[in-house]
């Protein structure tokens, strides 16, 4: 059986990514795909906007049979520690043939030259990188200079500045680093970029979609209170959002947010505001700087407006800088919320990044798939939370930060939305016939 990998977040589900699933069969000559998805906090440094079993139940819905959990110390970080452990996880289950990815320009081999670049690092390369940093530029945008002079090439700064391009560029580098023997390939998003905020023509973004369903997540909250002076609502209603959506996500997933809307879904980042302002009255400096990516110019600036929080969302855009992004500054206070360190991810660098595979859900007919995991992997399957006792020192405490980040995203849920708490431990395979 040859089989796919594609790694994902499904923040929500959408129709590119259906395109994504059948397009990397038809490319690949795959006759599966396995998708290694983010649990219930992302790259982008914040929560999923619903819970990581629902997400993996509208994927195989749409018919992937297996989704793997990418442990929450790779989800949220930076796209380097994203892809590093992604593809280590593939790497470690000795089935998977090769990986497709999204990216905003299509192009392979230009990815390619980049991502063998900055692997090998050739001395007139390093020369640049180290004159552009020496001005005191940012690693991203000295880099960025540097690649554009190395190769003679203005064009690669556009490559250079898009998300999907950038975490393209990191898979194949990881897939240097790693010596794997996977091929990669990459197709080109069709219509929405990845920050399109507006719905568009049957494939829109994420983010799109996101934004829409916060709307119609205010006019259910405040229905009472948001008639206009015509006596319309100031929102549109859950129906209206959804009827929007029937061209933008497939038909099962409208399903699953009609249902569990304002029972489940939707979770932000400012729903996590009063436990982060908690957290730093607890925080000194050292500590601040113990967490991964939070350098000693940013722990002072968290320290020195602490006192200023309000919501995660506002202190964001109160810390960040030109030479520090608000998503690199979010990923950062959600480390230190989740209690992810630097020292923790050395370690995990250090034992070969993903040190289990915990399974989220599978079809039925993906049982075969799983099989062949059982038989070629070298790292351990995680179908019951029981089997973690097993795992090193190291797998313990990867897995360990899985649960606490479920269990707080999953109290959040409980406390917003009034239902049951639900344990990680008690927690289900998601299975689909």
């Amino acid at each position: 059986m040859k089989i796919v990998g594609l790694i994902a977040e499904y923040n929500p589900f959408h129709n590119g990514h259906l395109y994504h699933i059948k397009k990397a069969k038809e490319i690949t000559g795959a006759d599966a795909v396995i998708v290694v998805m983010s649990g219930d906090f992302v790259q982008r440094g914040a929560p999923a906007i619903m819970p990581k079993h629902i997400r993996t139940e509208v994927a195989l819905e749409a018919g992937v049979p297996l989704v793997l959990e990418l442990p929450v110390c790779f989800s949220t970080g930076s796209a380097e520690y994203f892809a590093a452990g992604a593809i280590s996880l593939f790497e470690h289950l000795g089935c998977i043939d090769s990986i497709c990815f999204g990216s905003e320009c299509g192009d392979y081999d230009t990815l390619e030259k980049i991502a063998r670049t900055v692997t090998e690092e050739p001395q007139d390369y390093k020369a640049l990188l180290k004159r552009f940093l020496s001005q005191g530029i940012s690693f991203p945008l000295a880099r960025q200079w540097a690649l554009k002079e190395y190769f003679h090439d203005d064009n690669l700064s556009k490559v250079l500045e898009q998300p999907n391009n950038i975490l393209g560029i990191e898979y194949l580098k990881a897939l240097h680093k790693q010596n794997s023997s996977m091929k990669a390939c990459t197709i080109k998003r069709i219509v929405s970029d990845y920050h399109d905020d507006s719905l568009n023509s049957g494939y829109s973004s994420a983010s799109a979609i996101r934004k829409l369903l916060a709307h119609a997540g205010h006019s259910i909250h405040l229905e009472d209170h948001a008639r206009t002076s015509s006596g319309m609502f100031d929102e549109p209603s859950l129906s209206e959002v959804l009827m929007r959506l029937e061209q933008e996500v497939p038909k099962s997933c409208i399903r699953f947010l009609e249902d569990t809307h304002y029972i489940r879904y939707p979770v932000y980042s400012n729903d996590f505001s009063a436990l982060l302002g908690y957290k730093l009255l607890t925080e000194t400096y050292e500590s601040l700087t113990e967490y991964l990516d939070v350098n000693e110019e940013l722990a002072n600036r968290i320290l020195r407006h602490s006192n200023h929080l309000i919501t995660i969302d506002q202190f964001c855009q109160l810390l960040k800088t030109k030479d520090t992004t608000y998503a690199r500054i979010s990923r950062c206070l959600f480390h230190i919320l989740l209690d992810i360190k630097q020292s923790h991810m050395d370690s995990y660098k250090k034992a070969g990044y993903c040190q289990y595979a915990r399974v989220l859900g599978f079809r039925k007919d993906g049982q075969k798939i799983l099989s062949l995991i059982k038989k070629y992997s070298d790292t351990p399957l995680i179908t019951k939370l029981s089997h973690a006792d097993a795992l090193s020192e190291t797998g313990q405490r990867m897995i360990a930060g899985d649960i606490f980040a479920a269990n707080l995203y999953e109290r959040i849920v409980t406390e917003k939305y009034k239902e049951p708490f639900i344990n990680e431990y008690t927690q289900q395979i998601v299975t689909v016939r």
